[in-house]
């Protein structure tokens, strides 16, 4: 059973950091100075906890409609804790009054997002070394 709170960065920094650098750096050898963009203060960011109190995968969402950050640890990947965070975050733009959510995704993410009615926009690009694209959902 998967829990998705929204909370504020300094509430629980230390497990969001721990799952992005886990992911997006050892995982996937994203540049550490990369990872930290000096937004995530500004941000709203969505922390799923499993049966335990273990946070496993986190995402955020900006002042202006943009999601980001979505990262799930490895072994709990496929078991919905992805889809969760997504649902939050979007629930969460459109009860600030978002008209729309952009997100960079990673390519092999791109029919992820797609299932929850995002459109890819333009060409596939690179960022931080991992091919990316656009993608928007109109709410």
């Amino acid at each position: 059973m998967t829990s998705i709170e929204l909370t504020e960065f300094s509430r629980l920094q230390e497990e969001i950091l721990s799952i992005r650098f886990d992911v997006f750096v050892k995982e996937q050898g994203v540049d550490p100075s990369l990872e930290i963009d000096g937004r995530d203060s500004e941000c709203l960011h969505a922390v799923a906890t499993v049966v335990g109190g273990k946070a496993v995968g986190t995402g955020r969402l900006l002042p202006n409609g943009h999601i980001g950050r979505m990262a799930v640890l490895p072994a709990f990947r496929s078991h919905g804790v992805g889809s969760a965070i997504l649902r939050a975050l979007i629930e969460a733009a459109k009860n600030r009054g978002h008209r729309q959510i952009v997100l960079s995704s990673q390519v092999h993410a791109k029919h992820f997002y797609e299932r929850f009615g995002f459109q890819a926009q333009g060409d596939p690009y690179f960022e931080a070394g991992i091919e990316h694209v656009h993608m928007h959902l109109k709410l």
